[in-house]
């Protein structure tokens, strides 16, 4: 079998459709359909299913998939063995992170990492997205509910919702002290366009699963935590954001919290890391990945710690 031939295989299977991996391959569209009917011809049996716009595997064109990226890993392996003989970790690692969290949190991380692996590029988006990882990246980061099941995905935790508001806006205002109080506050929080806000709030002395809901009328909203912080700071209401967004001003007094016999969820609720499954992953890749799950799982010692002694646990919605 012609391994030019099946790395296109590979490469049209990853890509979905005839016209991606034709861009991809910097090939006509007309041409990778020639090689993939002839690829069929040569084995004598049907490997893909076509649509107009997409390409799905037979269970024998998966099964030559999957030999055919084993393979193709395999090669890649080798030519990275070989490139790195006597010189130190280098690479390219394409990341995609959450706008927030990635400013607030991860920025900090990856400045550690690029410090100890100077070798390594670092290509890093800022992005809030939720579909599936693109091909020019090699890790996501992303907060979920469920991650896909089309990619492999590593917990980094709990995302823990507060509600909030600046020591000034506290002496101005007050804090609420129930939930019904919080809905008449002026809020400040995330929005997803097209979707209410509805906060649903979980006892943690209360009965497993029992939950009481209200409805958000925010008074500012964005997607971008940074500029949510900065409206908490300057006394335009309560926050209701993740932990992480005010933790250095809770941490000097800055900041107080509210609610806390609540745990409170607002959207999703866990962070995962993703990539995707059949990829080969280079020892710079490999080397990230590794570095941001110590990292992550450095951050979750406080607030593992808060849970014991609070003697509850974080459940699923």
């Amino acid at each position: 079998m012609d391994v030019n031939a099946l790395t296109l295989f590979v490469e049209i299977i990853d890509a979905g459709n005839l016209s991606q991996a034709a861009r991809k391959l910097k090939m006509t569209r007309a041409n990778v359909s020639y090689h993939l009917n002839q690829l069929e011809k040569s084995i004598g049996v049907q490997l893909v299913r076509r649509t107009t716009r997409h390409v799905e595997p037979t269970e024998v064109g998966m099964r030559l998939y999957e030999h055919g990226r084993q393979i193709q890993n395999e090669v890649l392996a080798a030519q990275e063995t070989i490139a790195s003989l006597g010189r130190g970790l280098q690479g390219r690692v394409g990341i995609s992170v959450p706008s927030g969290y990635g400013q607030l949190v991860v920025s900090d991380w990856l400045i550690e990492f690029k410090l100890q692996y100077p070798g390594i590029v670092l290509d890093v988006l800022f992005e809030n997205r939720t579909e599936n990882v693109r091909d020019d990246v090699d890790i996501a980061i992303r907060i979920l509910n469920d991650p896909p099941e089309t990619l492999v995905a590593r917990d980094m935790g709990p995302v823990r919702w507060i509600a909030c508001a600046s020591r000034e806006y506290v002496d101005r205002h007050g804090l609420p002290r129930s939930l019904r109080e919080l809905g008449e506050a002026p809020l400040i929080t995330a929005g997803m366009p097209g979707r209410h806000s509805r906060l649903r709030a979980y006892r943690h002395a209360g009965p497993p699963g029992e939950r009481e809901e209200i409805m958000l009328e925010p008074t500012l909203i964005s997607e971008h935590f940074p500029f949510l912080r900065q409206g908490i700071l300057a006394g335009l209401g309560v926050g209701l954001v993740p932990d992480y967004v005010v933790q250095a001003e809770i941490d000097s007094g800055r900041v107080l919290t509210t609610l806390d016999e609540y745990r409170l969820s607002l959207f999703a609720n866990r962070m995962y890391l993703l990539y995707m499954p059949n990829r080969h992953q280079t020892r710079a890749v490999r080397t990230c990945i590794g570095f941001l799950l110590d990292k992550a799982g450095q951050s979750m010692l406080p607030m593992l710690r808060d849970i014991g002694d609070a003697g509850y646990l974080f459940a699923g919605d």
